[in-house]
């Protein structure tokens, strides 16, 4: 499976959490912003950046928070140097979190222990 249908899974997870938890979601036009969803629930609206993860480190998953391009691969974006409000992680088994940006502290990675249980949805 390559990145990008990696990214169609986490996505099409997310808008179906979001959907069955009555928010409504709007998809954006393009990929130039810094997040993936638009979400509102009891007219307050939140950006979602969303994030499919297979890689495990000690039997945890971990999700990358940097973005990489270009002929070097070079960072580009940190998820947590963005005004996105939360962070959805899916992982290869299904599991589902839904995390606020502003409880995240790395800004490489990080991994799904139990510092990150409260968040898990699914």
């Amino acid at each position: 499976m390559n990145s990008q249908e990696k990214g169609n899974i986490g996505l099409g997870e997310a808008i179906n959490y979001f959907c069955k938890n009555s928010y409504t979601v709007s998809i954006p036009l393009n990929d130039t912003q810094k997040y993936d969803l638009v979400i509102e629930r009891k007219n307050k609206i939140y950006t979602v950046q969303v994030k499919y993860t297979t890689h495990k480190d000690k039997n945890k998953y971990q999700v990358s928070l940097r973005s990489c391009g270009g002929t070097n691969g070079s960072v580009y974006s940190r998820i947590v140097d963005t005004k996105v409000d939360y962070l959805f992680v899916v992982t290869k088994d299904n599991d589902q979190y839904f995390i606020p940006i502003k409880n995240i502290t790395s800004k490489s990675t990080i991994n799904l222990c139990d510092k990150y249980k409260e968040y898990k949805v699914n």
